[in-house]
């Protein structure tokens, strides 16, 4: 067998298995196998692979074809330009969530303090501090397996917020930040159980399920924050694609001005921001 063949074997079990892009994980999976890029396949592709290296393949596929997401299998994923540790802790990166650091980043400057709810890996915090330098951070997770993850995260990145375990706001009573930003748990409950299984069965539940209509984070978050906001300060969100007017509605309501919603790259409702005037 030879690398060519290996990754075809690779591909067509992926596709029977019915692995969205079997392709691009079958490539990844070879990688990390077989430690080789790109380049050196191109130059070996009709040579021989080690017998350890055909073994570890196969193990990795079957793996992959029980629908564990890729990024656990791998251990880390791609976000913002930068690499972070993933596990079953925490929700794997998606691109749509860099648009939530974007936003961040337009409205934060030096010596500015932003407060990340529900951090899980420390992605959107980590990537903030690190393009926005001299910022004061802080991360809340409930989950304390999660902010295991987000530490080793910000020592990888050689970044130092803050991150703290409990509920929400819990752990920053009495305190104020110039920004907020949260990703937090926004399917429905009932939905959950019919999304693909590297969601359902592999991402922690408590990441995902936001309640009967996938609000209850953000209006526990919207009435809580004025209290931990100085004026002029940014509440922003990552939001569900129909959740652009709810979210809307709940800022208003709770007295924030400046409310603006943010399309991804797919064209979908992705950000939405408010502004606390006091």
């Amino acid at each position: 067998m030879t690398y060519r063949e290996l990754l075809k074997y690779g591909i067509k079990e992926l596709d029977e298995a019915g692995v969205p892009n079997p392709d691009v994980d079958a490539w990844e999976l070879m990688e990390k196998a077989c430690s080789i890029d790109r380049k050196d396949y191109l130059m070996a592709a009709f040579d021989a692979p080690l017998q350890e290296q055909i073994e570890s393949y196969e193990k990795l596929i079957a793996i992959r074809k029980t629908r564990k997401p890729l990024q656990q299998i791998l251990g880390n994923a791609g976000f913002m330009g930068l690499t972070f540790e993933v596990n079953e802790h925490v929700l794997s990166p998606r691109q749509d969530t860099e648009l939530l650091v974007e936003e961040a980043l337009k409205r934060l400057s030096p010596g500015m303090s932003v407060l990340d709810l529900c951090t899980g890996s420390g992605c959107v915090l980590v990537s903030i501090m690190r393009m926005c330098r001299d910022l004061k951070g802080m991360g809340v997770d409930i989950s304390a397996e999660a902010l295991e993850v987000a530490k080793r995260n910000a020592r990888k990145h050689l970044i130092h917020p803050r991150l703290k375990q409990g509920d929400l706001f819990e752990p920053v009573l009495g305190e104020q930040f110039d920004m907020i930003v949260s990703n937090p748990p926004y399917i429905p409950t009932n939905i959950i159980d019919g999304l693909m299984p590297e969601v359902s069965v592999y991402e922690p539940r408590r990441a995902l399920d936001g309640g009967g209509d996938g609000l209850d984070f953000y209006r526990r978050i919207a009435s809580e924050a004025p209290e931990h906001l100085f004026d002029e300060g940014w509440l922003l969100f990552e939001i569900g694609v129909d959740e652009k007017i709810s979210v809307e509605t709940l800022l208003f309501e709770q007295g924030f001005s400046d409310i603006h919603c943010y399309k991804d790259y797919s064209g979908n409702d992705r950000v939405v921001a408010g502004q606390w005037k006091g």
